[in-house]
């Protein structure tokens, strides 16, 4: 499913910024991914979301699905299912292979949904 291209503006602004600290998700008390890398995406009146880099999540948990999404601004999703202590969670995340140039940088980073998955962003102070 495709469509035309949108660009944000200010009447659906999207910004995309380093989280400038530890961001981890787990699924139970199992660590599905680990970063410092992570980005957060504010778009519109949405809650912010992070977006990990793809190489940062547990390969050994995820599995493609035929699942795709379309999002003017953002262009075509496709999700992963995660496979955590033999228990499926379908279409837990998603990744923007490639995103329309306004978001380019959220590319190979995957966003997980807040009800399968939960995402923790760490101490942003780092220590001095």
């Amino acid at each position: 499913m495709t469509g035309r291209m949108r660009v944000p503006g200010p009447d659906h602004p999207i910004t995309i910024e380093p989280t400038g600290a530890r961001v981890v998700a787990r699924v139970g008390g199992r660590v599905v991914a680990d970063t410092a890398a992570a980005l957060t995406l504010r778009e519109a009146s949405y809650p912010p979301v992070q977006y990990i880099p793809l190489a940062d999540v547990d390969p050994a948990l995820l599995s493609p699905t035929p699942t795709t999404t379309y999002c003017p601004y953002k262009g075509t999703a496709t999700y992963r299912t995660l496979t955590v202590d033999g228990v499926e969670l379908a279409d837990a995340l998603w990744v923007y292979e490639e995103p329309y140039p306004a978001v380019a940088r959220i590319a190979g980073h995957a966003a997980f949904y807040p009800d399968k998955v939960d995402v923790t962003v760490g101490d942003r102070s780092g220590g001095d």
